[in-house]
């Protein structure tokens, strides 16, 4: 029989440590040369900044791709507060070592079997809100007691390994706080400089530990993922494992419960990991066997244990390793960040077009009232009459057309005669006003729901409001803005008659006469009548311009209805803004079209070229040899698997190992 297919099981360059069970370690320290410091600060600084650009973009709209954006910026800050930003902040942190993989896949039996005890709870012991279990050496418990990796984890203290009866050890949380904790272990049998960390199954049915999984996951310096011989082909891991190998993160695999028999799951799984962008990463395959208070046999996990172990033991390697996991990191949020640019730009984008509906949609009500005052179609109907109540019959406009003096003396009767007549026609022409600036109002309203209904943007914002017709209050507040034009109009007519003193002669009988007269003439044309308009409504703007032109004069009455007509549209425009005002705030409220795409490119690319410059400032990695070790994961010094009866066999050929791909050595199958 052979043994079992072990990647990676050792250094490249030097000899394969001897495992002891006592001794001292002696560990070369990184050689970090000042321009290499200097670089990595700069990409810190890189990060930094980035990192603010991504808290601050905001994709509130649902635009084509939102959710997705939504849901690829939030892992992306996660990554770079759990494990980028703290990894490059600390570099000479101990290597963290993520267990991850499938419900009842023996992740935490693993574990336990390799530190001797029992220090997470496996199996259906397992509460689906229990904190995930980080093991450290008891020296390292500085580096995880704080919140600089996982910072959003809140740490609850575990029992050491070789704690008294009674303590069970397994990191079980308290109620409440499970789903946020991390339990902290410390544990002799750990190697300094190296953590273990078991992780809520990436398949679980519990969506908070799917998602805590796939968060602990991608703060991992290395990912020791665990299946079975039943199971290594599910697709949720893979796509897990997919996505690591995307972004260059380092994984090992573990293959539990192999029969003997069985040994073709080697090769098929290896044919996969090909197929996924993972040629090159270590596989061990762990045969099935019965526990012993709850461990694996030591020989069972022999492999792994002094892969671990090793890896413990090489500082440099483990530098290798973080630096390779580190690297992927950056150029994978980097490339995110650029895509995120592009979903901002989208939300600009669709926050434009959502005003461009709403100004479209109003300023044609706008213009729809301007084309109502202007074209005479205010002068039919009730103003008609009260008109013709106030001005009598031809004889007024026979009488203004005969002569300068006549027309004075007619115009002095009107003012006299008729000015109790006044009010009417002004009350007729503020209904008929009113009616037509609401009716534009909700034109303008019922344009812009339907336009932003049949936008998933617009949509999604529509959600619960009623805006498909003009505002409840427009009544009164048109009420009040026509009663104000009006106000307007007579103003300027006291203004005009106050500077000639005939005119003031003549208004003192009938100002309201002569305000009416003005609105008339103002709804009658923009600038002057034309031949067509002589005839609206039986000449009614025809005596108006008369009548006004016998008190005024010809300029007088031009400028009169021109600052008439201005001040009828300011007051229009200014109601038509505060119901379009009701689409535009829900826009201004989620801010969207402050998304800076360009700025959030421009953090990336600086990222991409500080992280260029930091890879060319590192100091060669040196040549180096294991060190002794000082402590040994259980069953790292059992005797070699080869030969036993209950080893399974693998018919695929050794792939160079994870040191060899990390420093550029030959590969094994070459």
């Amino acid at each position: 029989m052979t043994e079992p297919e072990v990647s990676g099981a050792g250094p490249a360059r030097g000899t394969t440590p001897d495992v002891e069970a006592t001794g001292s370690t002696t560990e070369t320290p990184a050689q970090v040369a000042p321009d290499d410091d200097a670089a990595a600060g700069s990409l810190l600084d890189a990060l930094e900044r980035m990192r603010a650009r991504l808290g601050a973009l905001e994709l509130p709209l649902d635009a084509p791709g939102a959710d997705a954006a939504r849901r690829d910026r939030a892992a992306a800050l996660a990554q770079l507060d759990d494990y980028l930003l703290p990894r490059l902040r600390a570099r000479s942190a101990p290597l963290l070592v993520v267990v991850g993989g499938s419900t009842g896949a023996g992740k935490s039996t693993l574990v336990n079997s390799l530190l001797g005890r029992q220090v997470s709870a496996p199996g259906v012991l397992r509460p689906t809100t229990r904190a995930p279990v980080l093991v450290h050496h008891p020296l390292d418990e500085r580096w995880y007691s704080t919140d600089r990796v996982l910072p959003g984890l809140a740490r609850l203290t575990g029992p050491r390994a070789g704690a008294p009866a009674g303590d069970d050890g397994t990191g079980a949380a308290p109620a409440g706080d499970a789903s946020r904790a991390l339990r902290l272990v410390a544990s002799d049998a750990l190697p300094r400089g190296l953590a273990l960390l078991d992780a809520p199954d990436v398949d679980s049915v519990d969506v908070g530990n799917r998602r805590l999984a796939a968060q602990l996951l991608d703060a991992a310096d290395l990912w020791l993922f665990v299946t079975t011989a039943a199971r290594y082909a599910d697709a949720v891991p893979w796509d897990l494992l997919h996505g690591a190998a995307q972004r260059h993160a380092q994984v090992a695999i573990v293959v539990d419960r192999v029969d003997p028999g069985t040994e073709q799951v080697a090769a098929d799984l290896r044919r996969m990991m090909d197929a996924n962008g993972l040629p090159d990463a270590p596989l061990f395959l762990v045969p099935e066997a019965t526990l012993s208070d709850g461990l694996l046999p030591e020989p069972a996990i022999g492999e792994v244990a002094r892969w671990l172990t090793a890896l413990g033991a090489d500082a440099p390697a483990r530098e290798a390793v973080a630096l390779a996991t580190r690297d992927g990191v950056v150029g994978d949020l980097a490339q995110r960040a650029l895509v995120l640019a592009d979903a901002a730009d989208t939300q600009v984008a669709a926050d434009a077009r959502l005003r461009l509906v709403v100004a479209s949609a109003y300023d044609d009500a706008a213009a729809h009232v301007r084309l109502a005052t202007s074209d005479g179609a205010m002068l039919r109907g009730e103003v008609l009459a009260r008109w013709q109540e106030l001005v009598g019959t031809g004889e007024l406009l026979r009488s203004v057309e005969q002569g300068v003096g006549r027309a004075r003396d007619a115009v002095t009767a009107f003012f006299r005669g008729r000015p109790t007549q006044a009010p009417k026609v002004e009350q007729a022409i503020a209904h008929g006003l009113s009616a037509v600036v609401l009716d534009a109002a909700d034109e303008g309203a019922e344009r812009t729901h339907a336009a932003w209904r049949g936008d998933p943007a617009g949509a999604a914002l529509l959600q619960g409001l009623d805006l498909a017709r003009a505002s409840t209050t427009l009544r009164a507040d048109v009420d009040a803005q026509v009663r104000g034009w009006q106000s307007d109009v007579l103003d300027l007519v006291r203004e005009q008659g106050g500077a000639r003193r005939g005119t003031a002669r003549y208004l003192s009988f009938g100002v309201n006469a002569a305000g009416v007269s003005l609105m008339v003439l103002a709804f009658a044309s923009t600038g002057g009548l034309t031949g067509i308009e002589l005839g609206i409504a039986g000449g009614t703007a025809v005596v108006a311009q008369k009548l006004l032109e016998a008190v005024f004069g010809d300029d007088a009455v031009r400028r009169l209805t021109a600052l008439a007509r201005e001040r009828l549209d300011e007051r229009v425009t200014a109601l038509l803004a505060g119901e379009a005002e009701r689409y535009t705030s829900q826009l201004d409220a989620l801010g969207a079209r402050r998304a800076d795409g360009d700025a959030l490119r421009a953090a990336a690319r600086a990222v991409e070229s500080a992280a260029r410059q930091e890879r060319a400032a590192r100091a060669p990695s040196a040549s180096h040899a294991a060190a002794p070790v000082s402590r040994a994961l259980r069953g790292a010094t059992s005797a070699d698997a080869a030969g036993r009866d209950d080893a399974p066999t693998t018919a695929d050929t050794p792939r160079r190992g994870l040191w060899q791909r990390l420093f550029g050595g030959p590969r094994d199958d070459a």
